[in-house]
C-alpha cells in the first residue's frame, strides 16, 4: 500500500502527504484494520499527530505533526484560518462569473444524516472561488475554504446551482463516462464502458501556511491524481 502514500515533504516538525482517492485519513470506527494514512505514518515514525482530515473519496494534501507542540501550533492556524487550503473540482454547467465568494451558513440535514444543507440555523461558512478553465458543459474551479464545514465545497456549489460533476449525494451522477461528451462514441461489442471517474470529484491541491518552527510562509502542492487528470483531458478533447 506504500504507493498510496506519497510523502511530498517532511522535516523534524511536519509531514506533508498527497493522499490518493479511496484511502482513509484516520482509522475507520467500525473497521480499524482498514489501511489508513495515520496508521501508516505511525508505523513509520513511531509518533504522529493528525492536524486535519480529508474525506475518503477526496484526494490531495494532508498535513501531520511529529510532536504534540507542533500539533497544537498547526491546529491553531487551522482554527484561526490563517492558512490557505485550495481545492480543485469540476462543476456542472458554465459558471456565470469568473470569481466570487459564497457566504452561506451550513447545517446538518434533518432528513438525511449523510447530508448537509444551507440553512439559517447553520454555522457561518465561506468559500472563495475562481474559474480555472471553461468547457462547454462543465467548469474547472478553484475553491479556497475560509471555514472548515463538512462537505462545504459540495454544499456551496450545489446551493448556487452548480453541483459537482460527480457527487452521489449532491450531484446528478455517481460516475462520469466519456460517452457523455464524445459524439458517436462506439464501445467495443459485448463490453461495458468504464467510467473516467467514480468518486466525488474533489482534490485538495495546495496548502499554504506558516511553518510552525521557522515561521516562514511555506506552500505545498499535490498534483492531480490519474482519474481527475483523465476527466480534464477528455473535456479538453471533446467538450
Amino acid at each position: 500500500m506504500k504507493k498510496k502514500i506519497e510523502i511530498i515533504y517532511e522535516d523534524d516538525a511536519i509531514v506533508i502527504v498527497n493522499k490518493l482517492p479511496f484511502v482513509l485519513t484516520i482509522p475507520d470506527r467500525y473497521a480499524p484494520e482498514k489501511f489508513n494514512v495515520y496508521h501508516y505514518l505511525l508505523k513509520k515514525y513511531g509518533e504522529i499527530y493528525t492536524v486535519h482530515r480529508l474525506d475518503k473519496e477526496t484526494s490531495g494534501i494532508l498535513c501531520f505533526a511529529k510532536t504534540p507542540e507542533i500539533h497544537k501550533a498547526l491546529s491553531k492556524q487551522f482554527q484561526e484560518r490563517t492558512l490557505d487550503k485550495i481545492y480543485l473540482t469540476i462543476i456542472e454547467g458554465n459558471m456565470a462569473v469568473e470569481e466570487g465568494i459564497i457566504d452561506k451558513p451550513i447545517a446538518q440535514s434533518k432528513a438525511r444524516q449523510d447530508k448537509m444543507i444551507v440553512s439559517e440555523r447553520g454555522k457561518p461558512s465561506v468559500t472563495e472561488f475562481k474559474v480555472k478553465e471553461r468547457f462547454k458543459n462543465f467548469t474547472l474551479m478553484e475553491a479556497n475554504i475560509k471555514t472548515g464545514r463538512t462537505h462545504q465545497i459540495r454544499v456551496h456549489f450545489d446551493a448556487l446551482g452548480y453541483p459537482l460533476m460527480v457527487d452521489r449525494v449532491y450531484g446528478k451522477r455517481e460516475e462520469f463516462f466519456v460517452s457523455e461528451i464524445k459524439r458517436r462514441y462506439n464501445k467495443q461489442k459485448n463490453t461495458e464502458e468504464n467510467p473516467l471517474i467514480s468518486r466525488t470529484i474533489l482534490h485538495a491541491f495546495s496548502l499554504e501556511m506558516d511553518h510552525p518552527v521557522s515561521g516562514e510562509r511555506v506552500k505545498f502542492e499535490a498534483p492531480l491524481p490519474k482519474d481527475f487528470r483523465a476527466v480534464v483531458a477528455q473535456l479538453r478533447k471533446w467538450n
